[in-house]
């Protein structure tokens, strides 16, 4: 069986890490493995294996990590260049001319590191771009667009996206960002949508669910997911206190994050009868849980277009359920609500254009229920098999190309 050339993720999250960065890098690198002998440099704990004899699996290597607590900021930076000199070691040992060699946006210290040690050994070099830096921190207010560290990371970013043989986007609102770089070529960058992680297919309401039994009114509406520093979940909130004296809708408000810690905050302060914060459901529960509401927000904050992937979407069109989305028309969420119609765009942090929205979905909840139809319908077009195959199609293609 021939060993080289093939393909080499680096990567610090991989199964058995639970998020989902770590679940779609462990489908993708399977897929590609179908094709070519595939090794993962991988910085997750327990993720190393041997390729399994006559599979086409690839082959875990376990690079050495630390992991400080996410609020220790400065200790997560030295860990994460740690990691990224650690992979450039790795990637340099093993990558050979002709090979692909893929990295990803997290930590935002591993791209330039893996893609420089590809480069000198002349291989093939590909990154998958799940968050822009400095982009993301100058939308979430954390870093200036004149300051240094800024002006520096946009340089680094020049060097890096003209030395890529191809750049995976997860949606279709980043390719004008990166294409604000000189000499950036389009025909790099390649849009790959993220897919549902469950079974597809519309669910009713279910008034009897104890997701949603506890609660009166007729229209439930929901936030859930990671509340980072790009979404703006204050503004749920503040949309519900404007509307806590309708009772016939209530908001169910669960997550992680900086955003639910503001939640929390908000709650313990206002005490609002028409809000529940809930903690993050079980993997095995997300299914009926996004299913007890009867629509679902994702509100981000201004200016996040191409900076903020909206994967929670794909899990609401699996359930079946309208999304009212607090975005720019051009972001990726707002480009696939439009174009499905299955739900709302209403401006990014504007608390009464929110409440309006979802005052007209509860006032004809059967045609928000037969928009959330619809959702379902157009979670079929965002499938691990179309997405898999896709990176499985631009791999192979950078192994017979010539640049």
């Amino acid at each position: 069986m021939e060993k080289t050339p093939g393909f080499i993720l680096a990567t610090e999250f991989y199964p058995p890490d639970s998020s989902t960065t770590a679940t779609y890098l462990g489908a993708i690198a399977n897929a590609i493995a179908l094709d070519m002998p595939a090794v993962v440099l991988s910085g997750t704990p327990g993720s190393a294996r041997p390729v399994a004899t006559g599979g086409n699996t690839p082959e875990i290597i376990e690079i050495a990590n630390w992991r400080p607590p996410k609020h220790a900021l400065a200790q997560r930076l030295i860990a994460s260049t740690a990691l990224a000199i650690r992979l450039f070691w790795a990637v340099y040992r093993r990558a050979r001319p002709g090979m692909v060699v893929m990295s990803v946006t997290s930590p935002f210290t591993l791209p330039y590191a893996v893609t420089l040690a590809a480069r000198l050994r002349r291989a093939k070099t590909a990154l998958l771009i799940y968050d822009l830096y400095p982009e993301a921190l100058v939308a979430a207010g954390i870093a200036r667009q004149s300051s240094l560290a800024t002006r520096f990371l946009r340089l680094a970013n020049g060097w890096l996206f003209r030395s890529l043989d191809a750049i995976f986007v997860i949606g279709r609102d980043v390719a004008p960002l990166l294409l604000s770089y000189p000499r950036v070529r389009a025909d790099s960058i390649h849009f790959v949508p993220n897919w549902t992680l469950l079974p597809i297919g519309f669910r009713a309401p279910d008034d009897s669910s104890s997701f949603r039994k506890p609660y009166s009114a007729k229209f439930v509406v929901g936030l859930c997911g990671n509340l980072g520093f790009t979404h703006a979940p204050r503004t749920v909130f503040e949309a519900a206190r404007l509307m806590r004296h309708e009772t016939n809708i209530h908001f169910v408000l669960s997550g992680w994050g900086v955003g639910w810690t503001e939640l929390k905050t908000l709650q313990a302060a206002e005490n609002l009868d028409n809000v529940t914060l809930l903690d993050p459901v079980p993997e095995n529960r997300l299914a009926e849980f996004l299913a007890a509401a009867d629509a679902w927000a994702i509100p981000y904050r201004r200016d996040v277009a191409g900076v903020s992937i909206p994967s929670r979407l794909y899990n609401f069109l699996a359930v079946g359920r309208a999304v009212i989305v607090g975005t720019e028309p051009n972001a990726e969420a707002g480009l696939a609500v439009a174009e499905e119609d299955i739900g709302w765009i209403v401006p990014p942090e504007d608390p009464a254009r929110l409440a309006q929205a979802i005052s007209e979905a509860a006032s004809d909840r059967q045609a928000t229920l037969e928009r959330g139809r619809l959702a379902a319908v157009a979670a079929l077009k965002y499938s691990e098999q179309a997405s898999t195959k896709r990176y499985r199609d631009i791999v192979k293609s950078l192994r017979g190309s010539d640049r």
